[in-house]
């Protein structure tokens, strides 16, 4: 016979920018708080109102929150979570759904009333957003399949695209690589050269989709990954065709491509909310022996384009001109070559590294020992 979940009794306050969780729970041993920007997670052992047993509950809040700033107290009597609510306002509750759980209490000794602060009238709200789950059922109950936005299904078709032609990239050249052994390295950039280019200029795709509020976060990040691997590729590779027999040329190539066929898999099971362990954890951890590798292969090929460019001339402008300007790229690359040895690379790490700290223990709130 299935054994029914146990809650414990959760205690809730609020001030305008933060939101008190005191979960009454004695004794608690392997407490978990996992966040989502929507949603706590909460299990832990401990003696709660059905006696010792284990306790677990799931909230989804009003509105959304600062889930990398959570953090947790363990005593002997309760576990105290303090959430930071990403728009500071006062909630008229606490969960998106009208009805709350039968566990969920108010803390009035912590409790502001109307005198202290106006609490707004609730606004109007999608109930297809706080049911969702509900409504999902519905939806394949009636027409069979669940209807998506038209954004969730683009991005879905975009990345999906974006990995098959990362695929089809490593696939090439590894079954070359089988039949010809090490002699296919130096025709890597024949075998796939056009195919890499067509993939790296779709790639800009992702400078609009925040534009256009297709996604988070700001144009000028992917703008700067994108182009600096298009620099190498373009500039550095393509316009120099002794460039293409290389064996750097090959290595850049695989690590590129390494990278991205975990990356898009893993915005995919973002976007449908199927998340995957071993995903997550491939997509915040392969980087660690990539990105140094990259970072090198793409320095070895800038160095070894500086003589060709020495001797070409390519890029360069020389006085007198009608702009009357001068421009040396040989100058150029050996700047960037230091920016991308010492800053870029620290820069680059560190905020995957920072990524990787809080993907990793994804929404696991930080524990405040007592």
């Amino acid at each position: 016979m299935e054994t029914a979940e146990l809650s414990p009794f959760v205690y809730w306050s609020q001030t305008k920018q933060t939101l008190s969780l005191k979960v009454d729970l004695k004794d608690a041993k392997g407490v978990i708080t996992e966040f989502t920007p929507t949603t706590l997670s909460f299990s832990a052992n401990g003696t709660g109102a059905r006696g010792v047993n284990a306790y677990r509950f799931r909230l989804k809040f009003y509105e959304r929150i600062e889930e990398e700033s959570a953090t947790y107290t363990v005593t002997d009597h309760k576990i105290e979570i303090s959430i930071r609510k990403e728009e500071p306002g006062w909630w008229v509750r606490l969960v998106a759904t009208p009805q709350k759980p039968h566990w969920l209490k108010v803390d009035f000794d912590r409790w502001h009333t109307e005198e202290d602060a106006e609490i707004p009238e609730p606004a109007a709200r999608d109930v297809r957003e706080d049911y969702a789950e509900e409504y999902q059922n519905l939806q394949k109950k009636e027409i069979g399949y669940v209807r998506e936005k038209t954004k969730k299904v683009y991005l879905v078709i975009y990345n999906l695209a974006m990995f098959v032609g990362y695929l089809h990239i490593l696939i090439v050249m590894g079954v070359m690589y089988l039949r010809d052994g090490p002699d296919s390295i130096k025709h890597a950039y024949e075998y796939v050269g056009t195919s890499f280019k067509f993939v790296q200029l779709m790639q800009y795709m992702e400078v609009l989709h925040p534009i256009f509020g297709y996604s988070k976060g700001s144009p000028l990040v992917p703008f700067f990954q994108v182009s600096g691997r298009n620099f190498v590729l373009f500039l550095m590779i393509e316009m120099e065709p002794r460039m293409h027999a290389k064996p750097v040329v090959f290595y850049v190539f695989t690590i590129w491509a390494l990278v991205e066929i975990v990356r898009y898999p893993y915005y995919v099971s973002q976007l449908l909310q199927r998340e995957n362990g071993l995903l997550t954890w491939l997509r915040y951890t392969i980087w660690i022996p990539l990105y140094p590798a990259g970072i090198v292969c793409e320095g070895i090929i800038l160095l070894r384009s500086i003589p060709y460019i020495e001797e070409t001339q390519r890029f360069c402008i020389d006085m007198p001109n009608k702009w009357n300007i001068t421009f040396d790229m040989v100058l150029f690359l050996k700047v960037y070559l230091l920016l991308l040895a010492l800053p870029g690379s620290y820069l680059v790490m560190s905020h995957m590294s920072k990524l990787r700290v809080k993907k990793l223990g994804r929404g696991r709130a930080k524990a405040k020992k007592n």
